[in-house]
């Protein structure tokens, strides 16, 4: 079958993953075609908000899209009037990388592609992509970009129809929202990680005044940034490949130091901290560790914390361990049962005009719903990590024959590969390792 365009890469996803690895690959004279049908291209899921309120959680000064250019986005923060050492509106970081993006698309080098990818088969010398409007498209190399996933359905809530919001990131969490702006409902939330920010920072713009209940098992919340005195290490006074001695180490340079600079510390070397634990250690993490290390790693805007904290004064937001119960439909409502952690046992109904799945992106890949992924798992193309949370790669990033995958696609080889600091050096090498293989 004659395909209905060629190119030497096929990208799919257009988030800061691939937008970047296509930008990489223009760099290198190399061209690709990103393919996207979300209408995001060049912003994703992140940057496409257009809510004011919703803040990067990294300073300026440490966003920028080039490794080689560390202080790329802070200039461009502050030309537009703000300061490099403090948080951009993420629809402005979502304008700079669009940017970056149609430049390389004015290099000729870049293909944008704005429909979905359903399949991707092995073809002659690559592959061939279909997409949902049934074209093929055909490339040399495969590159996974396809970005954090909505999370899963939520079990109890399968029969609470649109009074439930499973994805927090699309069109009916907006409606959601501005209904409960409307009429002053009470708004359940089920997560406290930086979803949960999310959709508070949403109702609290939209001038909802009703109460929002958050809900986790642990009832941790991200933590502030603040300024504080950095206290870098060398890699060998950190303890590697025990996770007990790791904790303990950071115990006491936290004492010594400040958590703040004692968890930022180790930045430069969580991969590696990562990849010395053996699979049970690291499952260890995974179940125990987890959640203290995000509220403290992933950190947000100190005016983002300061608002959280005027809305649990207010009584507007209560924050609450414990787990979902029952669910049923009432006049116009959800009735949710919440059993508080350290209460008596009995469960305790709250009245919900809307609840919204904020539990955090897929972790699962085997459940994943996208078409492209689920037929490559099946055909055995590519194979879930060790921990199922993304795909299996080797140390040059490649996830099967003349594939490669970047960005949260790889947590299970990586752990922390989700931030923009994070990827942009993960995207050069990429772009690096396939001009190598294409011999350019």
């Amino acid at each position: 079958m004659k395909s209905d365009r060629r190119a030497p890469v096929a990208i799919i996803g257009g988030g800061f993953s691939g937008t970047m690895l296509a930008a990489q690959l223009a760099r290198r004279g190399i061209g690709s075609m990103l393919i996207d049908g979300s209408g995001r291209a060049g912003l994703g899921t992140a940057y496409s908000t257009a809510e004011p309120a919703h803040l990067l959680n990294v300073r300026a000064e440490g966003m920028s899209a080039w490794p080689d250019a560390p202080g790329d986005f802070a200039d461009y923060f502050v030309a537009e009037g703000g300061d490099a050492r403090g948080f951009a509106e993420r629809r402005l970081f979502g304008r700079y990388l669009r940017g970056i993006l149609d430049g390389a698309v004015a290099s000729g080098h870049v293909d944008v592609i704005e429909s979905s990818a359903v399949a991707a088969d092995r073809g002659d010398g690559g592959w061939v992509v279909t997409l949902d409007d049934g074209r093929t498209l055909a490339a040399n190399v495969l590159a996974l970009a396809n970005g954090n996933q909505p999370p899963e359905p939520m079990r109890g809530f399968e029969a609470a129809g649109p009074r439930f919001i499973g994805n927090p990131w699309g069109s009916e969490a907006k409606a959601a929202v501005a209904a409960l702006a409307a009429d002053g409902g009470d708004a359940l939330v089920i997560g406290t990680g930086l979803t949960m920010v999310d959709t508070v920072l949403s109702l609290a713009a939209a001038g909802h005044q009703g109460r929002i209940v958050a809900v986790s098992r642990r009832g941790l919340i991200p933590r502030g940034h603040a300024e504080f005195s950095p206290a870098p290490v060398a890699a060998e006074e950190v303890p590697h490949g025990d996770l007990v001695a790791l904790w303990r180490w950071l115990r006491r340079r936290a004492g010594e130091v400040g958590w703040r600079a004692a968890v930022d510390g180790l930045r430069p070397y969580s991969a590696a901290l990562w990849q010395a634990l053996d699979e049970a250690q690291q499952r260890r993490f995974l179940r125990h560790a987890r959640p203290w290390w995000d509220v403290h790693r992933h950190r947000i805007a100190p005016e983002v914390s300061a608002m959280l904290r005027e809305l649990v004064a207010a009584g507007r937001l209560e924050i609450v361990a414990g787990r979902i119960g029952d669910v049923r439909s009432g006049d116009g409502c959800l009735e949710v049962a919440i059993r508080r952690r350290g209460r008596p046992a009995q469960s305790v109904y709250e009245s919900i005009a809307y609840a919204f799945n904020c539990t955090g992106p897929l972790g699962a890949i085997e459940r994943t719903r996208d078409p492209l992924l689920r037929g490559l798992l099946d055909a055995g193309l590519v194979t879930p990590d060790v921990h199922g949370m993304g795909l299996a790669i080797d140390d040059r990033n490649r996830a099967g024959q003349m594939v490669r995958a970047v960005g949260p696609l790889t947590k299970g080889r990586y752990w922390e590969i989700v931030a923009v600091p994070d990827i942009r050096g993960q995207a050069a090498a990429v772009a690096a390792d396939i001009a190598a293989e294409l011999e350019r």
